[in-house]
Formats: structure tokens, sequence, C-alpha cells
């Protein structure tokens, strides 16, 4: 498919809008008092620090919505001004925060099922308009909806477009995308089908044995046949329809799912760029690697502050957001490579009652720990993905003031 020309298509249909409603003044309300807090504004204004009896709470310095957030929210708002009797579905989640989609569900917007993996579009009719989330769609959904006639609303992310038209410059020029993100994340499925051919890479370690294959293609060398085997074994629901490694991996560009931990792309990059370097030498690694910046500001200035928080004394650390939520899974991770005892829950309902939490640990089911607050003097740091509203985070420092004083 020439996804270039379906979006410019696509862009210039009166079916489609990108731009929301010109109904923001009359939205604001019903979002401030849905997600904005009082409290939070006031502990940003003191140095982002709290202090109520034994308990100090030490915020990070960026944390919360996100503009790309924000603006996705506000749009699903005007959306349903806008349409005010219409059926208004969501591909998914607006964002990966089970509070604001729970406003959305109370305002009559519906939810498209989803089973094992695979949307299920059969309820959705001509007419019927339909909201792509902040981390986009596939092309083969819009290119769905489009045909079947509905009012597309597209609140995706404009860091998200900018890593669709990365991919795409690598398929305009044969270059294979390496995608450094979480195969089934819905951002990953839709960046993936913009690009031609590519490559998924979770972490570090897969990028190394990506990295160890291209070198085993040395000196006129070719990897073995248990080599290629065990590589396609590993990779084979992360790449594009036919991917062959001896023949894709002589040229390829670095792109990323936009809430991974900058640091483990940067390092990524880094890494494609020695190997091809050491692969065909300095004259030629402009023929044959590619890098572009696609790492979001606003994720990258959650990282910094978190770095930061974590630097300070603290005896615990809650992180909130949605238990899908890859940019707040990577905020745990922070706290934890420190050492930090450290919670990730997605509502505010998970502490207590009495001196308990539910809390989901790093690459685990659920849990619960009681009790949870050790007893003297408590500093405890709190921060929160880019999908959690202030108003979240309010609710769960009015909790754990609660548990304090109890």
């Amino acid at each position: 498919m020439d996804t270039r020309a379906f979006k410019r298509s696509l862009h210039h249909s009166d079916r489609y809008n990108r731009r929301g409603f010109g109904l923001g003044e009359e939205v604001a309300g019903s979002l401030e008092q849905a997600y904005q807090s009082n409290l939070i504004a006031s502990i940003r204004e003191n140095g982002y620090e709290l202090k109520h009896g034994r308990l100090q709470v030490k915020l990070a310095e960026a944390f919360g919505f996100c503009w790309g957030v924000e603006r996705a929210v506000a749009m699903a708002y005007e959306t349903r001004k806008h349409y005010p009797t219409e059926r208004i579905w969501i591909t998914n989640e607006i964002i990966h925060n089970p509070s604001v989609n729970d406003h959305l569900r109370e305002m009559d917007v519906l939810f498209i099922d989803v089973e094992n993996g695979v949307k299920d579009f059969s309820k959705v009719a001509s007419g019927d308009v339909v909201i792509l989330p902040a981390f986009g769609a596939t092309v083969q959904e819009m290119q769905l909806l489009n045909e079947r006639g509905c009012h597309i609303v597209d609140t995706t992310c404009p860091w998200v477009s900018k890593v669709w038209n990365t991919v795409e410059k690598h398929k305009k020029h044969d270059i294979t995308s390496i995608i450094h993100g979480k195969v089934k994340h819905e951002e990953t499925l839709a960046t993936s089908s913009f690009a031609g051919t590519y490559l998924v890479v979770l972490d570090l370690a897969e990028a190394q044995l990506v990295c160890d294959y291209i070198l085993a293609s040395s000196g006129g060398a070719s990897p073995s046949a248990e080599q290629r085997q065990a590589f396609m074994e590993r990779f084979s629901n992360a790449c594009s329809p036919g991917f062959d490694p001896d023949r894709d991996l002589a040229r390829v560009g670095v792109a990323n799912q936009t809430t991974m931990l900058k640091s483990e792309t940067e390092e990524i990059g880094r890494l494609f760029e020695r190997t091809m370097l050491k692969r065909f030498g300095p004259a030629e690694l402009n023929d044959h690697f590619l890098a572009f910046n696609t790492i979001c500001d606003a994720t990258q200035e959650r990282q910094d502050a978190m770095f930061a928080l974590v630097d300070e004394p603290l005896d615990l650390m809650v992180v909130i957001g949605g238990y899908n939520s890859s940019n707040t899974t990577h905020l745990q991770e922070i706290a934890i490579t420190r050492g930090i005892r450290s919670f990730h829950i997605d509502t505010p309902e998970r502490i207590g009652p009495s001196n308990r939490i539910e809390h989901k640990p790093l690459g685990t089911e659920l849990e619960v720990v009681e009790p949870f607050l050790p007893s003297g003097p408590l500093r405890v740091g709190i921060t929160s993905g880019a999908s959690t509203p202030d108003r979240v985070v309010e609710d769960v420092i009015s909790r754990l003031m609660a548990l304090a004083d109890a």
C-alpha cells in the first residue's frame, strides 16, 4: 500500500478531522472539573513538595498529562459536543488511563471490542464517528473506516506522527526500520503499518542479538543455518512479512515507540551505528545506517525528572498510571534500578482501606502489601505517567495523608 498517497487522500476528505472543532472554551469547564487539581497546583508552587504531619511528599518536576494527551482528551470531548446524538466509537482506549476512559464511557462513547488482540469493527456503521487514540491506529484500520464511510477524528500525537514519517522515509530509501518498542503495543503496531521492511526490538539485549547477526556476515562469511533459524524463531512475530535477515539487515534505520526509555533508545541507535561502521567501514556508513531523533520531548522530560527525584533521599516511591502504559512502566523501572521501594498503581482506590496497597510489581501480577507505610517520618516520591490527570494524583496524595494520620 502507498501509505503516503492514502494519507494525502484521507487528509483531504471532509469526513476526516485532526484539528478539533473549535469548541475548546465550551469543553474547558468539563475538562477542568474532571482532571485538574488545586492541590497539585499549590504543591508545584511550593517547590514540588508537601509536608503533612510525619509525611513529606516530593513530586517529580515533570509528570502527568503531556501536551499530546491533553490534546487527545480535549478533542474527544469536543467530538461529543460536535456530534451530540451520533454514535461515537474509539478504536482503543483514548489514552492508557482507566479514569479518563471511564469518563468517556459516561459520555456514551463506545469502545471497539478487542478479543485476543484483534479488534472487532463489525458493529461500526456508515455515518458513525470514530476517534483514533493518541497513540494512533494502523493504516489498515484507517482504510477500513474510511471505506465504511465513517467520520474519523484523529487525535494521534504529533510525536507519534513524526515516527511514522521517519519509517516512511526508511521505506522510500529501501532501508529496514529497526523499531525500539513493544511488539503488541498499539503505537508500535501503528508505526510498523507505515513502515516497509521492519524489525521490532524490545530492548538493548535484543538489539545486540540483531547486531551479532549482522557482524556474522563480516569478511565474506555468512551466518550458519543454525544461526539463521534461531534468529527467525526469536523474531518471527516481530518483523515484516517475508523478512530475510541476510538481505534486510544490510541497510537499517532506527526509530522507536515514543514512550520507551530514552537512554535505551539512544544506546540502541549507537549500537547499530557502531555495528554498521564495523561491518561496512566509515566510507560506506551513510549508505547503510540512517538515524533520526524520534524520542518524544514529554517522555524525555518525565524520565529526566524521575532520575532527578530518585537521586533524593526517599523511603518509598509511588508511580501512578495505567498498567498497560509503556511510559509509566519505564518510570517504575527507573525507581527499581535505584533500589527504591516502589509501587505502581493505576487508580487511587488501590490504596487502603487501612494500611494496605494493591500494586503491580514490574513484570508480574497484582499483589497486596500490608502494612504498606512504615512508622515514623516518611519521605514519599510521587510521579505519574503522561496519561494520568492531576486529579488522580491529588486523590493518591489524599489517601497517603489519611494513612499517615491513622
